[in-house]
């Protein structure tokens, strides 16, 4: 019997050796967002990894969303694989799943990671990107309204 007890022991040990040292490390992140101009709707963020997604995320499989009541001044991701994130935050004040446009300029709050200069159009990745290198981050994210 001892003999038996400690072959299932050795067998175990590829799974203990996983699930303490050998996984992947993760991380929480949490996104502040400011200025933002009224509690109507609804806030849309969208945490992406793709330069190719972003800042749409919309297919990006892989990429992490929530959509939250415009109240909301703090959203959090935890379980996040360590690396380079950006995210982009839409006021969806009238709740219709997407940012409303006149000619082309948001009618609608919106906001990036590290808060780069707008221009014509929004930020391209690299401009919004941060390293998520350690337990825990933050991001706080200013909403910038056109009208």
């Amino acid at each position: 019997m001892p003999a038996r007890r400690s072959a299932r022991w050795l067998l175990l040990l590829p799974l203990a050796a996983v699930l303490t040292g050998g996984a992947v490390p993760v991380a929480r992140l949490d996104v502040s967002v400011a200025k933002i101009r009224s509690d109507k709707g609804l806030l849309r963020v969208c945490l992406t990894a793709d330069p190719d997604n972003f800042p749409g995320c919309v297919d990006d499989v892989r990429a992490v969303t929530r959509s939250v009541p415009a109240g909301t001044r703090t959203v959090s991701f935890a379980g996040l694989p360590r690396g380079g994130y950006a995210v982009a935050v839409i006021h969806d004040e009238n709740s219709n799943n997407r940012l409303d446009t006149f000619a082309g300029i948001p009618r609608e709050g919106f906001g990036f990671s590290r808060n780069p200069a707008i221009r014509f159009g929004p930020p391209r990745f690299a401009a919004a990107r941060f390293m998520l290198d350690s337990d825990a981050e933050a991001q706080q994210v200013q909403m910038r309204y056109i009208f």
